[in-house]
């Protein structure tokens, strides 16, 4: 197996060889380190790199294996973080320059979890500031590109992120989605990104734990990867009240075949009824065809709720912005982005009626989903309307471009029903595309076996990009 090979190796296998010491954990961290260097040199995908301290853990890991000692399921594996989540002794800027001397405390409860599977921390990945756009650019650490087209955006704001596994930097990687923020590079990367159930997954780092809509999860290249860093990560905590009484997840290989038989998918062509590009029309219409061949029943959904979401998911969003970094805007202005100032003015501006009507409208969004799961078990859209954009084509959460491109994904932050994206064709200029899934809540297991079953028919994901 030669050197790339092995960066493009699922995580469950490299550690399955390291555990029968097939393979040296610290000859697959400098494997990987190397790979790494040479992504970023063209990417941008680090905002700080863990390089030194990685390869003295996987020395570790090593010595634990010669010992004999009980392994956990990523013993050895290497995994990036994005950079708006706690890790013990390494930054946190969220891309901004307001932040580059914070360092946390307290870990993710998700990266305390990843790291006691034996997951070992290779670098923190880019994002816009505060995570405020999809595609990812900041004052901080400049632009990430695609190693797919380098003009093109990873996405975002978990760019870095996708761009990292999607150029073969570790095998799974940890990003979080605000309005998207892991669907939408899951999809410009040719790669699974997972939003997960609210609750399934802690996020007990957000401020406001009732009305969150803020999301931390997987990206990968491969299918029983995304379902074991979800079993990994899940389990309730008394710091997140979405998630006490909610049963942890359960990784079964033996449960993920591919099988859509009798599965009914409520397919939404066009979310929200704007335009969708021929292309990506294409790639997700054939997609769902051979799960109808397959024996899946589809049914085509037409549900003007979803037309109008993005005028009071602004509300939300801003206002939360405006909350949480109005005194950044009012004190250090000079240090943020353009678009971040911008959104923290808009949401300054809306009034306690108008959040409230706008959570009211909320809560009426997820009644209308739930009452679509009584017809179908699985819904079906386009990640994005169109392939991944140039890296200066904006995306900020607050402007039409993100309302358009990113419509059919910060919905269902709102209602808080588990979607994933999955990798479904090419555009022509040899761009991902991406199909979203959505499930009922704490269905996971839906989604994860229909993204088996478009695996298998249809491997994209085993697609490397040309870096």
């Amino acid at each position: 197996m030669t050197d790339l090979q092995l960066c493009y190796t699922p995580a469950r296998e490299l550690a399955r060889r390291m555990a029968a010491r097939e393979l040296s954990p610290v000859e697959l961290m400098k494997v990987t380190i190397a790979r790494a260097q040479a992504v970023h040199q063209k990417c941008n995908v680090f905002a700080f790199d863990n390089y030194e301290r990685a390869l003295i853990e996987a020395t570790k890991a090593e010595q634990a294996v010669m010992r004999g000692d009980v392994l956990g399921p990523l013993h050895g594996v290497p995994i990036t973080v994005k950079d708006n989540l706690p890790t013990v002794g390494h930054p946190m800027t969220n891309g901004s320059l307001t932040a580059m001397e914070n360092r946390p405390a307290v870990d993710a409860l998700v990266w305390q979890r990843l790291h006691a599977a034996g997951a070992i921390l290779l670098g923190k990945t880019t994002t816009p500031e505060f995570a405020h756009k999809v595609l990812t650019d900041s004052r901080a650490f400049g632009i990430t590109r695609s190693p797919w087209s380098l003009d093109h955006t990873p996405g975002g704001s978990s760019g870095g992120a996708s761009a990292a596994v999607a150029a073969g930097v570790g095998s799974i990687t940890l990003g979080t989605d605000g309005g998207g923020s892991i669907r939408c590079p899951a999809s410009c990367g040719g790669l699974f990104g997972l939003k997960a159930s609210l609750g399934r997954i802690p996020f007990e780092i957000i401020p406001d734990t009732f009305s969150n809509y803020a999301f931390s999860g997987p990206i990968t290249r491969d299918v029983h990867d995304l379902d074991q860093m979800l079993a990994i990560m899940s389990g309730p905590t008394p710091l997140d009240a979405h998630t006490i009484g909610v049963e942890p997840y359960r990784h079964d290989p033996q449960a993920l075949q591919p099988d859509v038989r009798g599965l009914r998918i409520g397919w939404v062509s066009a979310f929200g009824g704007g335009p969708v590009d021929s292309e990506v029309a294409q790639a997700c219409q054939v997609t769902v065809g051979l799960m109808q061949q397959a024996g899946a029943q589809v049914e085509v959904l037409q549900v003007p709720e979803f037309a109008d979401v993005f005028d009071y998911y602004v509300v939300i969003a801003t206002a939360a912005h405006a909350a949480r970094m109005g005194k950044l805007g009012a004190e250090r202005s000079e240090q943020l982005t353009d678009s971040m100032s911008a959104s923290i003015e808009q949401g300054q501006g809306w009034s306690a009626v108008q959040w409230q009507q706008a959570a009211d409208r909320r809560t009426a969004l997820f009644r209308t989903v739930q009452a679509l799961f009584d017809r179908v078990d699985l819904i079906a859209t386009p990640t994005l309307d169109a392939p991944p954009k140039l890296v200066d084509a904006g995306g900020a959460i607050n402007t039409a471009m993100y309302a358009q491109w990113c419509r059919a994904l910060y919905p269902f932050n709102l209602t808080g029903h588990p979607a994933a994206s999955v990798p479904c064709g090419f555009s022509a200029a040899g761009l991902p595309l991406g199909l979203q899934l959505i499930a009922p809540w704490y269905e996971e297991r839906r989604i994860v076996r229909t993204a088996a079953f478009i695996e298998q028919a249809q491997p994209w994901a085993s697609r490397r990009p040309p870096l």
